[in-house]
């Protein structure tokens, strides 16, 4: 076997080895991933139109982030005992109510809870995605199918950033409905409910994946289990929620939860920033999000080969420290270009090395623990955002917009750098180079 093969297939390869529901849920990520993006993108410029301030935009994402933390473990323990796929369906259609509430009014507790339903709801579908994935993949594809799912995102934020700016200016237009005000905001929240109810019908054409009907016919492929003792070494959580090595879940977990209030106090408020500073509309607001999010994608699918030669942490640790700098730059560059371009960058190095980490941390569990660490790693992201967009909320009220960004940038990039240095399972992976270079 030669040294090229024993690297395995590359990402485009390993798509031909992916299997049917795996290559629905990365069009389900297509679809609904479009209309995350658009939330993302211009939701609170929605709301700055609507005549909130950046303080009460900032309260409005940090309750809804709360929100989502909330929903998470239940999310975790519903999608063990009535399947992955029924979880998908429901966070979809809370997505969907909560566009529909954002129809209905514009008064502010009306919206507040619309962004906690949306955020519940896209809390739960991300809550199931890293175990359906494992557990609808080989391990020697796992590495490509976490990329393509992750590219495919980024994928959905160039198109869902050129229809934001694009399409639905064109459409307020064509209706004759001003250029003005919120009615391209409007029609951007069409957009997206077609994109949630595509995305729900992609859903149901998965298989049924309910214990009560797959459990049987497991047992009847493996033979009659026998009866196991309880592990008297297993330790417990509340709600029943086990847990075999809790020092092992507290490593996988603290880099990410500091990492979240890092960009909980800027992520979100980017395109405020970016608008506040250099003036820009829609349409170009929209371009440098697409922009972004197109080097984003390049580097997730160069990622892989990268944890190959360097091994998965080490990769995450090369590409996530190599971002630092660049914020630096994003935060305090009074040129436009540079902005943009250290935008691009830093989304691109910090974003590639989340699926493979994601593809780790999935390998360091039991089967029975997967929904668990998922749920953990999105309620202390959640906690992480509550944290951060409470901190911005609180500078933009007593600083300002210039000195509380200021220190806003400043935050973020000391957390990135602590949080990079955590990002270090050394031993993890030479032993798993050690063991590929044997086979």
């Amino acid at each position: 076997m030669t040294a090229g093969r024993r690297e395995g297939p590359g990402v485009i390869r390993a798509f031909s080895h992916f299997n049917r529901d795996a290559r629905l849920i990365l069009l389900t990520s297509l679809v609904s991933g479009a209309a995350l993006s658009l939330w993302w993108i211009d939701f609170n410029l929605y709301l700055v139109e609507l005549g909130f301030s950046t303080a009460t935009v900032g309260l409005v994402s940090t309750l809804a982030s709360l929100a989502g933390g909330i929903v998470a473990f239940p999310a975790s323990a519903a999608s063990d005992r009535i399947g992955r796929r029924l979880v998908f369906a429901g966070g979809l259609a809370a997505g969907i109510a909560a566009l529909l509430l954002l129809f209905s009014s514009e008064a502010l507790a009306v919206v507040i809870f619309a962004a906690a339903l949306w955020s519940m709801g896209f809390q739960a579908f991300g809550v199931v995605t890293s175990p359906f994935l494992t557990e609808h993949s080989e391990p020697e594809h796992r590495n490509e199918l976490f990329a393509v799912q992750y590219a495919v995102q980024s994928v959905t934020n160039i198109v869902a950033a050129v229809l934001g700016g694009v399409v639905a200016t064109a459409i307020v237009a064509a209706l004759g409905l001003g250029e003005e005000g919120t009615a391209v905001y409007k029609v951007i929240l069409v957009l997206m409910l077609v994109m949630l109810v595509l995305g729900l019908a992609t859903v149901g054409l998965l298989s049924d994946d309910r214990p009560s009907r797959t459990s049987p016919v497991r047992l009847r492929s493996a033979g009659e289990p026998a009866a196991f003792p309880r592990d008297p070494r297993r330790s417990r959580m509340l709600l029943g929620i086990t847990i075999r090595d809790r020092g092992l879940f507290a490593r996988l977990l603290l880099p990410g939860l500091l990492i979240s209030i890092g960009a909980g106090n800027v992520i979100p408020f980017l395109n405020l920033y970016v608008r506040g500073k250099f003036g820009l509309d829609l349409a170009q607001l929209n371009a440098v999000f697409a922009l972004t999010s197109l080097g984003t994608l390049l580097a997730i699918l160069f990622q892989p080969r990268l944890a190959r030669r360097f091994g998965q942490i080490t990769s995450v640790v090369l590409v996530q420290g190599a971002s630092i700098p660049f914020l630096v730059v994003l935060g305090f560059s009074p040129v436009l270009l540079t902005v943009v371009a250290a935008m691009a960058v830093r989304n691109s190095l910090m974003n590639a090395g989340n699926p493979i980490f994601n593809a780790f941390a999935m390998e360091q569990v039991g089967s029975g623990e997967r929904a668990t660490l998922s749920a953990a790693m999105s309620v202390l992201w959640q906690v992480g955002w509550v944290i951060g967009g409470t901190w911005y909320a609180v500078l933009q009220a007593t600083l300002g917009f210039d000195a509380g960004y200021a220190v806003s940038f400043l935050t973020i990039i000391g957390l990135y750098t602590f949080a990079t240095g955590l990002y270090w399972f050394r031993d993890a992976d030479r032993r798993a180079l050690a063991s590929r270079s044997l086979a």
